[in-house]
């Protein structure tokens, strides 16, 4: 209840910041927010949005970017692939929106990295972590890491840090993130020298795993990689716990949010994530404080990631000395520095070299809460 008062407040925020015509008018910058809102995966899209919105705030603030204040206007595409795209026609066309930043999960925002490529408007996503996004072209950029190097992660901290030996992959074969990072694991925790002792899959939208997991027990693996979305997962996490296994479970980004959303049996629960709020970082100190005091709650990765999608585009607008998104993108290509997920820069696919931090749910004060594990880099 507290999080949808917060919500609500910052919609209405959100609209004060929607400067009718704002892409026209040559003393503001028009920043569009595309994402899930509502829905299934609402968490990441509100999370990025909220921590976009502050950065904006802090901004404009300050005097804005070249002395210009960014005018801010949000679109809920509700995880889907097909709404995604009239959300960012209107981003585009009615708020003349150059700069995108969205959607949060990967297929939603492969709808749309071709049309912004075509419509030569910079579109940078917060979450999404398909390696076919950035492949629309140059004018396409993320914030996180891609699911190959998750995968890597997740394969290495198994093998490295747990003492795994035999593990076991669940996921769901009709999503390409779990497909991805499903790929990459199964190929490093091989390589590592480790076994695939059960491969097994189910169909979005499936509610009873009891026979697949059944197989999976069968071998008695070491660990299960269950790369899914938090609610999905919390329904596999309690049927996993129900036939009696209490090996450690291990996913990715996706997990994120699954505290609010799982009891117990998400515990021995371990997920790859771009960002800890337990960081000692002094400029991540200061995001976590500025957040709390804005929202009323700790932010995650989601909201770190939305926070540096709009410091990203703001440096590059100013190496670049101008707002045009011709000259911005390659000036965003050549960015490198420190940001609150970590050091970034971009490789040649305009995809973020940065490290994987390890989170743990545990039990605290009777809730569940995460615990920093490690770092993976790359």
């Amino acid at each position: 209840m507290k999080k949808f008062l917060v919500l609500v407040t910052v919609g209405l925020v959100c609209s004060a910041f929607a400067f009718a015509g704002g892409g026209k008018d040559t003393n503001t910058i028009s920043i569009g927010y595309v994402g899930p809102l509502s829905g299934g995966v609402a968490h990441y899209g509100t999370e990025s949005r909220n921590g976009a919105l502050l950065a904006i705030e802090e901004i404009n603030k300050a005097g804005g970017i070249l002395g210009k204040q960014i005018a801010f206007k949000d679109e809920d595409d509700e995880g889907d692939a097909a709404k995604v795209i009239n959300a960012f026609n209107r981003l585009v066309s009615q708020n003349k929106a150059s700069f995108v930043i969205g959607s949060s999960t990967s297929g939603p925002t492969i709808a749309i990295s071709d049309r912004a490529q075509a419509q030569k408007i910079i579109l940078i996503t917060p979450s999404g972590t398909n390696e076919a996004i950035t492949q629309a072209g140059d004018y396409i950029f993320r914030a996180c890491f891609i699911d190959p190097f998750q995968g890597i992660a997740g394969a290495n901290f198994a093998y490295d840090t747990i003492g795994a030996r035999k593990a076991a992959i669940f996921f769901d074969n009709g999503n390409d993130y779990c497909v991805g990072l499903a790929d990459s694991f199964r190929k490093q925790f091989k390589a590592k020298g480790g076994e695939i002792a059960a491969d097994e899959s189910y169909q979005t939208g499936e509610v009873d795993f009891n026979a697949q997991l059944t197989k999976i027990r069968s071998v008695n693996p070491d660990i299960i990689f269950l790369p899914d979305y938090y609610q999905t997962v919390s329904l596999i996490a309690k049927q996993v716990r129900q036939l009696g296994m209490t090996i450690p479970l291990l996913g990715g980004d996706g997990w994120d949010g699954l505290i609010d959303n799982a009891g117990d049996e998400a515990l021995n629960g371990f997920f790859s994530t771009g960002f800890s709020a337990e960081s000692t970082a002094a400029n991540v100190q200061t995001f976590v404080k500025a957040y709390q005091a804005r929202f009323g709650y700790t932010p995650d990765t989601f909201s770190a990631l939305g926070y540096d999608c709009v410091l990203l585009l703001r440096d590059a607008i100013v190496k670049a000395g101008s707002a045009d998104p011709s000259v911005v993108k390659g000036a965003l290509a050549e960015v490198s520095g420190n940001y609150i997920t970590g050091n970034i820069r971009y490789d040649a696919n305009r995809d973020p070299i940065k490290g994987a931090v390890i989170l743990e749910i545990v039990k605290k004060d009777g809730k569940l809460t995460t615990a920093y594990k490690t770092t993976v880099n790359p």
